[in-house]
């Protein structure tokens, strides 16, 4: 397997984990606090780091263009990417065919490229490029333009969506989340039987939600669901009835939104007047749940609708309660200092 310079930190990091006894993420065993090696498939190409060249070349050769996938060394849901995804012989040949694939550290202080041939580190190109949550996948047309940021784990199913989304070309008639809607209204039995429910954390409406007066005694936390979204029901089961979660969330207010939901008025953490399904669209998220995360204060600190397990929850809740935004971490960084911390005990 070709290892490039945004790679030697990654191998020396994976012999640290194993010395240390540290246990790969089992096939069929997705435990999102497990810390994970993560190896890039063989067929990814050995980069230099000049995108603008990598992108060059694959016009070249005939491809549309490039992607990039952002992980860390540890992460269990770049890990279950790589396998699950990457790994299916399917998938991987439709991206191989389409696409050159690069893979990038995310706190690499490597030299890179950019795209338009700016010089930059790889972890300040991460941050620029709204790499938050590992893995994030990028994806670059012919003339160096962001075609796709898609943040968190993608499942196959995703993973696909999201490729036929940029093979197609309908980036340039809709967004993915009004492709990946009609798509999976056009699925056999459409969307799934989830209702919302309710829970007794959820603050109750009128959703006066405005801190810009005056603070609030606790951070926000807002949950977009709506009704036919099977990872809801997940969120629920899985994650928000975990005792350990549950304890977290008492440190908030915690408001659970419709995100179909057009009529009912909301005032905003900045003092602005909306309703649930044009706050949800304002964001630019996909996909459901999701969830954005304010400080006292009103000024939001985490936003996401990456796939959230047990680990991300937390460290999600944490990352708010610490007030780790306060000494300019990344939810990543943060991330990686309670991993070392579960490492420690």
């Amino acid at each position: 397997m070709p290892i490039t310079s945004t790679k030697a930190r990654g191998r020396a990091s994976a012999i640290i984990l194993w010395v240390l006894g540290i246990a790969w993420a089992q096939a069929g065993d997705f435990e999102d606090s497990a810390i994970a090696h993560v190896g890039y498939p063989t067929w990814f190409k050995e980069s230099f780091l000049d995108l603008q060249e990598d992108i060059a070349e694959a016009d070249a050769d005939g491809k549309l263009g490039l992607m990039v996938l952002f992980t860390t060394e540890g992460c269990s849901y770049c890990a279950e990417f790589i396998r699950r995804s990457l790994g299916d012989a399917a998938l991987a040949s439709k991206v191989r065919s389409h696409f050159d694939a690069i893979g990038l550290e995310i706190f690499s202080d490597a030299e890179m490229l950019d795209p338009q041939g700016n010089p930059m580190r790889v972890k300040g190109f991460a941050e620029r490029e709204g790499a938050g949550f590992a893995p994030t996948l990028l994806f670059y047309g012919s003339n160096g333009d962001l075609l796709y940021r898609g943040v968190g784990y993608h499942a196959p199913e995703r993973f696909e969506l999201v490729l036929d989304y940029l093979i197609g070309g309908h980036q340039a008639r809709m967004s993915f989340r009004d492709y990946a809607t009609a798509q999976t209204d056009q699925r056999p039995g459409g969307p799934s039987s989830y209702r919302l429910r309710s829970d007794p954390m959820f603050s109750a409406p009128p959703y006066a939600l405005d801190r810009s007066r005056m603070a609030g005694q606790r951070p926000l936390l807002v949950i977009f669901e709506a009704d036919g979204c099977s990872e809801c029901s997940q969120l629920h089961d899985e994650v928000l009835a975990l005792p350990e979660v549950r304890a977290l969330l008492e440190g908030f207010e915690v408001v659970r939104l419709d995100a179909q939901d057009a009529e009912s008025p909301v005032v905003a953490p900045d003092g602005s007047r909306t309703n649930p399904a044009a706050w949800y669209a304002a964001t630019g998220f996909s996909r459901l749940p999701a969830m954005l995360f304010f400080e006292e204060g009103g000024d939001q600190v985490l936003g996401t609708d990456a796939l959230m397990l047990r680990q991300r929850m937390m460290n999600s809740l944490l990352y708010t309660l610490e007030r780790a935004y306060e000494k300019q971490w990344s939810y990543q960084r943060f991330a990686r200092s309670k991993a070392l911390e579960r490492l420690q005990r």
